[in-house]
Protein backbone atom coordinates (compact mmCIF):
# COMPACT_ATOMS: atom_id res chain seq x y z
CA UNK A 1 0.00 0.00 0.00
CA UNK A 2 1.36 3.38 -0.95
CA UNK A 3 0.40 6.19 1.57
CA UNK A 4 -0.45 10.08 0.97
CA UNK A 5 -0.96 12.71 2.98
CA UNK A 6 -3.86 13.98 4.37
CA UNK A 7 -4.09 17.65 2.49
CA UNK A 8 -1.53 19.80 3.77
CA UNK A 9 -1.22 17.80 7.19
CA UNK A 10 1.15 15.12 8.68
CA UNK A 11 -1.58 12.70 8.39
CA UNK A 12 -0.56 9.44 6.56
CA UNK A 13 -3.63 7.86 4.90
CA UNK A 14 -4.40 4.84 2.48
CA UNK A 15 -5.80 6.54 -0.77
CA UNK A 16 -8.68 4.12 -0.36
CA UNK A 17 -11.01 4.42 2.60
CA UNK A 18 -13.53 2.15 4.03
CA UNK A 19 -17.16 3.95 4.26
CA UNK A 20 -18.67 2.13 7.23
CA UNK A 21 -22.52 2.73 6.82
CA UNK A 22 -22.89 -0.26 5.85
CA UNK A 23 -21.75 -1.58 9.04
CA UNK A 24 -24.89 -1.85 11.61
CA UNK A 25 -26.78 -4.05 13.57
CA UNK A 26 -30.17 -4.12 11.50
CA UNK A 27 -32.21 -3.45 14.27
CA UNK A 28 -30.75 -0.33 14.97
CA UNK A 29 -32.07 2.07 11.94
CA UNK A 30 -31.08 0.51 8.31
CA UNK A 31 -32.58 -2.57 8.26
CA UNK A 32 -32.71 -2.70 4.61
CA UNK A 33 -28.82 -2.47 3.88
CA UNK A 34 -26.79 -3.10 7.39
CA UNK A 35 -23.97 -6.01 7.58
CA UNK A 36 -24.64 -7.34 11.34
CA UNK A 37 -21.10 -7.67 13.10
CA UNK A 38 -20.39 -10.81 12.32
CA UNK A 39 -20.48 -10.48 8.03
CA UNK A 40 -18.47 -6.93 8.72
CA UNK A 41 -15.95 -7.84 11.19
CA UNK A 42 -13.69 -10.06 8.29
CA UNK A 43 -14.47 -7.53 5.78
CA UNK A 44 -12.59 -4.32 8.39
CA UNK A 45 -9.67 -7.46 9.09
CA UNK A 46 -9.30 -7.82 4.87
CA UNK A 47 -9.06 -3.88 4.60
CA UNK A 48 -6.62 -3.95 7.13
CA UNK A 49 -4.39 -7.28 5.81
CA UNK A 50 -4.39 -4.95 2.46
CA UNK A 51 -2.97 -1.83 3.81
CA UNK A 52 -5.87 -0.15 4.41
CA UNK A 53 -5.52 2.32 7.39
CA UNK A 54 -8.40 4.84 6.89
CA UNK A 55 -11.97 3.92 8.20
CA UNK A 56 -14.83 6.76 8.12
CA UNK A 57 -18.33 6.18 10.03
CA UNK A 58 -20.84 8.68 11.76
CA UNK A 59 -22.95 8.54 14.53
CA UNK A 60 -25.85 8.41 13.12
CA UNK A 61 -24.76 5.19 10.82
CA UNK A 62 -27.25 2.61 12.57
CA UNK A 63 -27.70 4.84 15.58
CA UNK A 64 -24.16 4.38 16.87
CA UNK A 65 -24.06 0.58 15.73
CA UNK A 66 -21.68 1.07 13.24
CA UNK A 67 -19.40 2.80 15.24
CA UNK A 68 -19.43 0.12 17.76
CA UNK A 69 -18.54 -2.75 15.68
CA UNK A 70 -16.34 -0.84 13.87
CA UNK A 71 -14.51 0.03 17.06
CA UNK A 72 -14.53 -3.66 18.87
CA UNK A 73 -13.03 -4.63 14.99
CA UNK A 74 -9.99 -2.16 15.10
CA UNK A 75 -9.49 -2.75 18.94
CA UNK A 76 -8.96 -6.72 17.27
CA UNK A 77 -7.50 -6.98 14.57
CA UNK A 78 -5.46 -3.39 14.54
CA UNK A 79 -3.25 -0.86 16.50
CA UNK A 80 -5.47 2.14 17.66
CA UNK A 81 -2.37 4.60 16.35
CA UNK A 82 -1.64 2.99 13.12
CA UNK A 83 -5.59 3.87 11.83
CA UNK A 84 -7.00 6.58 10.98
CA UNK A 85 -10.59 6.70 12.11
CA UNK A 86 -13.25 9.88 11.09
CA UNK A 87 -16.74 10.31 12.06
CA UNK A 88 -19.22 12.41 12.03
CA UNK A 89 -22.26 14.82 13.56
CA UNK A 90 -25.18 16.34 12.87
CA UNK A 91 -28.12 14.07 12.73
CA UNK A 92 -30.85 12.99 15.09
CA UNK A 93 -29.74 10.27 17.61
CA UNK A 94 -32.25 10.27 20.34
CA UNK A 95 -36.15 10.71 18.84
CA UNK A 96 -37.90 13.35 20.67
CA UNK A 97 -34.95 14.76 21.90
CA UNK A 98 -34.38 18.21 20.48
CA UNK A 99 -30.65 18.78 21.41
CA UNK A 100 -29.52 15.54 20.36
CA UNK A 101 -29.18 17.11 16.52
CA UNK A 102 -27.24 19.66 14.83
CA UNK A 103 -24.14 21.71 15.36
CA UNK A 104 -24.90 23.62 18.74
CA UNK A 105 -21.92 23.17 21.24
CA UNK A 106 -24.35 21.35 23.65
CA UNK A 107 -24.90 18.44 20.67
CA UNK A 108 -21.48 18.77 19.57
CA UNK A 109 -19.86 18.23 22.84
CA UNK A 110 -22.62 15.59 23.98
CA UNK A 111 -22.15 13.41 20.43
CA UNK A 112 -18.27 13.91 20.43
CA UNK A 113 -18.14 11.65 23.62
CA UNK A 114 -20.76 9.27 23.04
CA UNK A 115 -18.79 8.48 19.41
CA UNK A 116 -15.78 8.17 21.50
CA UNK A 117 -17.59 5.63 24.06
CA UNK A 118 -18.99 3.78 20.67
CA UNK A 119 -15.14 3.40 19.48
CA UNK A 120 -13.76 3.02 22.00
CA UNK A 121 -10.68 5.17 21.98
CA UNK A 122 -9.86 8.48 23.75
CA UNK A 123 -10.08 10.33 20.28
CA UNK A 124 -10.92 10.33 16.21
CA UNK A 125 -8.32 11.28 13.94
CA UNK A 126 -10.91 13.73 11.91
CA UNK A 127 -14.21 14.51 13.51
CA UNK A 128 -16.70 15.96 10.44
CA UNK A 129 -19.53 17.91 10.56
CA UNK A 130 -21.98 15.62 8.78
CA UNK A 131 -24.02 18.94 7.06
CA UNK A 132 -24.29 22.51 7.70
CA UNK A 133 -27.42 23.26 10.82
CA UNK A 134 -28.93 26.50 9.43
CA UNK A 135 -30.30 26.90 12.94
CA UNK A 136 -27.08 27.39 14.67
CA UNK A 137 -24.40 30.56 13.82
CA UNK A 138 -21.65 29.30 12.26
CA UNK A 139 -18.97 30.78 14.41
CA UNK A 140 -20.93 28.73 17.94
CA UNK A 141 -20.20 25.50 15.41
CA UNK A 142 -16.51 26.14 14.60
CA UNK A 143 -15.29 27.54 18.26
CA UNK A 144 -16.74 24.01 19.36
CA UNK A 145 -15.28 22.45 17.18
CA UNK A 146 -11.96 24.00 17.91
CA UNK A 147 -12.40 22.89 21.78
CA UNK A 148 -12.69 20.04 20.74
CA UNK A 149 -9.74 19.34 19.04
CA UNK A 150 -7.79 21.36 22.19
CA UNK A 151 -9.38 18.59 24.11
CA UNK A 152 -8.06 15.85 22.25
CA UNK A 153 -10.66 13.99 21.34
CA UNK A 154 -9.90 14.99 18.02
CA UNK A 155 -6.75 15.47 15.85
CA UNK A 156 -8.02 17.70 12.39
CA UNK A 157 -11.92 18.44 11.46
CA UNK A 158 -13.28 17.70 8.46
CA UNK A 159 -16.97 18.69 6.76
CA UNK A 160 -18.93 17.64 4.39
CA UNK A 161 -21.57 18.24 0.92
CA UNK A 162 -21.77 22.00 0.69
CA UNK A 163 -22.04 24.77 -1.38
CA UNK A 164 -18.51 26.07 -2.14
CA UNK A 165 -19.38 29.37 -0.62
CA UNK A 166 -20.63 28.01 2.71
CA UNK A 167 -17.06 26.46 2.67
CA UNK A 168 -15.19 28.78 2.25
CA UNK A 169 -16.58 31.42 4.94
CA UNK A 170 -16.35 28.10 7.45
CA UNK A 171 -12.26 28.14 6.45
CA UNK A 172 -12.47 32.20 6.45
CA UNK A 173 -13.85 32.08 10.15
CA UNK A 174 -11.54 29.34 11.62
CA UNK A 175 -8.28 31.55 9.93
CA UNK A 176 -9.75 34.72 11.77
CA UNK A 177 -10.49 33.45 14.77
CA UNK A 178 -7.49 30.74 15.26
CA UNK A 179 -9.80 27.98 15.28
CA UNK A 180 -8.67 24.76 13.80
CA UNK A 181 -9.17 24.21 10.24
CA UNK A 182 -10.91 21.66 7.92
CA UNK A 183 -8.72 19.71 6.69
CA UNK A 184 -11.13 17.38 4.26
CA UNK A 185 -13.71 18.13 2.54
CA UNK A 186 -16.54 14.78 2.08
CA UNK A 187 -17.98 15.36 -1.16
CA UNK A 188 -20.35 13.84 -3.73
CA UNK A 189 -17.83 13.22 -6.66
CA UNK A 190 -17.68 10.53 -9.65
CA UNK A 191 -17.95 10.16 -13.29
CA UNK A 192 -21.42 11.12 -13.31
CA UNK A 193 -21.51 13.46 -10.82
CA UNK A 194 -18.98 16.17 -11.74
CA UNK A 195 -20.61 19.07 -10.87
CA UNK A 196 -18.02 19.61 -7.30
CA UNK A 197 -15.32 20.37 -10.50
CA UNK A 198 -16.74 23.99 -10.36
CA UNK A 199 -16.32 25.62 -7.27
CA UNK A 200 -15.64 23.16 -4.41
CA UNK A 201 -12.87 21.01 -6.08
CA UNK A 202 -10.38 24.11 -7.25
CA UNK A 203 -11.30 25.83 -3.71
CA UNK A 204 -10.10 22.58 -1.67
CA UNK A 205 -7.20 22.53 -4.02
CA UNK A 206 -6.28 26.16 -3.47
CA UNK A 207 -6.80 25.94 0.37
CA UNK A 208 -5.02 22.25 0.74
CA UNK A 209 -8.40 20.30 1.69
CA UNK A 210 -8.56 16.47 1.03
CA UNK A 211 -10.81 15.30 -0.46
CA UNK A 212 -12.99 12.09 0.70
CA UNK A 213 -15.29 11.31 -1.86
CA UNK A 214 -19.17 9.47 -1.06
CA UNK A 215 -20.52 7.34 -4.00
CA UNK A 216 -17.35 7.02 -5.88
CA UNK A 217 -19.58 4.52 -8.18
CA UNK A 218 -22.46 6.62 -8.14
CA UNK A 219 -24.88 4.02 -5.92
CA UNK A 220 -23.16 1.04 -8.08
CA UNK A 221 -24.27 2.36 -11.28
CA UNK A 222 -21.11 2.51 -12.12
CA UNK A 223 -19.92 -1.50 -11.51
CA UNK A 224 -22.83 -2.86 -14.03
CA UNK A 225 -23.91 -1.99 -17.79
CA UNK A 226 -26.55 1.17 -17.71
CA UNK A 227 -29.31 -1.10 -18.69
CA UNK A 228 -28.70 -4.11 -15.86
CA UNK A 229 -30.62 -3.75 -12.92
CA UNK A 230 -29.15 -3.46 -9.25
CA UNK A 231 -29.90 -6.48 -7.38
CA UNK A 232 -30.15 -6.95 -3.60
CA UNK A 233 -32.25 -4.94 -0.52
CA UNK A 234 -29.37 -2.22 -0.64
CA UNK A 235 -29.58 -1.85 -4.20
CA UNK A 236 -33.47 -1.48 -4.32
CA UNK A 237 -33.04 0.43 -1.32
CA UNK A 238 -30.81 2.64 -2.70
CA UNK A 239 -32.34 3.12 -6.33
CA UNK A 240 -35.18 6.01 -5.68
CA UNK A 241 -33.14 7.98 -3.92
CA UNK A 242 -30.20 7.66 -6.94
CA UNK A 243 -32.87 7.97 -9.29
CA UNK A 244 -33.50 11.45 -7.83
CA UNK A 245 -29.93 12.26 -8.21
CA UNK A 246 -29.18 10.54 -11.39
CA UNK A 247 -32.29 10.60 -13.59
CA UNK A 248 -31.92 13.56 -15.69
CA UNK A 249 -28.96 12.76 -17.59
CA UNK A 250 -29.83 8.84 -18.43
CA UNK A 251 -28.21 9.45 -22.61
CA UNK A 252 -25.09 11.08 -20.96
CA UNK A 253 -24.56 8.22 -18.30
CA UNK A 254 -25.35 5.67 -20.79
CA UNK A 255 -22.51 6.97 -23.09
CA UNK A 256 -19.93 6.93 -20.19
CA UNK A 257 -21.30 4.04 -18.80
CA UNK A 258 -20.45 2.36 -21.84
CA UNK A 259 -16.98 3.84 -22.50
CA UNK A 260 -16.25 2.32 -18.95
CA UNK A 261 -17.31 -0.78 -19.60
CA UNK A 262 -15.89 -0.70 -22.87
CA UNK A 263 -12.22 0.17 -21.94
CA UNK A 264 -12.57 -2.08 -18.19
CA UNK A 265 -12.48 -5.00 -20.76
CA UNK A 266 -9.81 -4.17 -22.71
CA UNK A 267 -7.58 -4.01 -19.75
CA UNK A 268 -9.09 -7.37 -18.05
CA UNK A 269 -10.60 -5.67 -15.06
CA UNK A 270 -13.87 -4.41 -13.87
CA UNK A 271 -15.50 -1.35 -14.29
CA UNK A 272 -15.31 -0.46 -11.03
CA UNK A 273 -11.32 -0.37 -10.92
CA UNK A 274 -11.79 1.82 -13.67
CA UNK A 275 -14.49 4.47 -12.17
CA UNK A 276 -11.87 4.81 -9.12
CA UNK A 277 -8.93 4.90 -10.91
CA UNK A 278 -10.52 8.08 -12.69
CA UNK A 279 -10.80 9.63 -9.47
CA UNK A 280 -7.46 9.39 -8.42
CA UNK A 281 -6.09 11.26 -11.42
CA UNK A 282 -7.51 14.87 -9.61
CA UNK A 283 -5.25 15.27 -7.11
CA UNK A 284 -7.41 16.60 -4.71
CA UNK A 285 -9.07 13.17 -4.07
CA UNK A 286 -7.50 11.63 -1.25
CA UNK A 287 -9.70 8.89 -0.93
CA UNK A 288 -12.69 7.43 -2.49
CA UNK A 289 -15.19 6.04 0.99
CA UNK A 290 -15.96 2.30 -0.52
CA UNK A 291 -18.97 0.96 1.43
CA UNK A 292 -17.59 -2.66 0.48
CA UNK A 293 -20.37 -5.38 1.53
CA UNK A 294 -17.98 -8.06 -0.46
CA UNK A 295 -14.16 -9.20 0.06
CA UNK A 296 -14.48 -8.51 -4.20
CA UNK A 297 -15.22 -4.96 -3.69
CA UNK A 298 -12.54 -4.38 -1.50
CA UNK A 299 -10.01 -6.58 -3.80
CA UNK A 300 -11.44 -3.75 -6.57
CA UNK A 301 -10.75 -0.89 -4.02
CA UNK A 302 -7.28 -1.50 -4.06
CA UNK A 303 -6.63 -3.07 -7.64
CA UNK A 304 -7.96 0.28 -8.37
CA UNK A 305 -4.25 1.69 -7.13
CA UNK A 306 -2.61 0.04 -9.40
CA UNK A 307 -4.18 1.30 -12.89
CA UNK A 308 -2.90 4.55 -14.58
CA UNK A 309 -5.36 5.28 -16.79
CA UNK A 310 -4.15 7.21 -20.01
CA UNK A 311 -5.30 10.85 -21.02
CA UNK A 312 -6.97 9.30 -23.87
CA UNK A 313 -9.08 7.04 -21.73
CA UNK A 314 -10.28 9.64 -19.36
CA UNK A 315 -11.18 11.60 -22.24
CA UNK A 316 -13.22 8.82 -23.51
CA UNK A 317 -14.97 8.46 -19.78
CA UNK A 318 -15.44 12.97 -19.73
CA UNK A 319 -16.25 13.65 -22.92
CA UNK A 320 -20.26 12.35 -22.74
CA UNK A 321 -20.76 14.34 -19.69
CA UNK A 322 -23.31 16.91 -19.32
CA UNK A 323 -23.98 19.65 -16.91
CA UNK A 324 -26.81 18.46 -13.72
CA UNK A 325 -27.78 19.28 -10.48
CA UNK A 326 -25.27 18.15 -8.08
CA UNK A 327 -26.49 16.65 -4.17
CA UNK A 328 -27.21 20.17 -3.12
CA UNK A 329 -28.92 21.89 -5.99
CA UNK A 330 -31.54 19.30 -5.99
CA UNK A 331 -34.58 21.49 -7.60
CA UNK A 332 -37.05 19.96 -5.41
CA UNK A 333 -36.17 19.52 -2.07
CA UNK A 334 -40.24 18.34 -0.94
CA UNK A 335 -39.94 15.86 -3.40
CA UNK A 336 -36.49 14.84 -1.80
CA UNK A 337 -38.03 13.88 1.66
CA UNK A 338 -40.89 12.56 -0.02
CA UNK A 339 -38.72 9.90 -1.43
CA UNK A 340 -36.50 9.48 1.58
CA UNK A 341 -39.10 8.84 3.69
CA UNK A 342 -40.62 6.59 1.64
CA UNK A 343 -38.15 4.19 1.53
CA UNK A 344 -37.75 1.96 4.34
CA UNK A 345 -34.40 2.41 6.57
CA UNK A 346 -33.49 5.70 4.91
CA UNK A 347 -35.45 8.17 7.12
CA UNK A 348 -32.49 9.46 8.71
CA UNK A 349 -30.47 10.08 5.43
Amino acid sequence: MRYIKLGRTGLDVSPVAIGAMTYGEPDRGHPVWSLDEESSRPLVKQALEAGINFFDTANMYSYGSSEEILGRALAEYANRDDVVITTKVRHPMRPGSPNSSGLSRKAIMTEIDNSLRRLGTDYVDVYMIHRLDPATPLEETLEALNDVVKAGKARYLGASSMHAWQFAKALHLQERHGWARFVTMQDHYNLLAREEEREMLPLCADEGVATMVWSPLARGRLARPFDQAATGTRAATYGAYADLLYRANADSDRQIIGALGTIAEQRGVSRAQIALAWLRRNPVVAAPLVGARTAQQIDDAVASLDIDLTDEEARRLEAPYTPRHDFQGVSDEREMERIKASIPGYANL
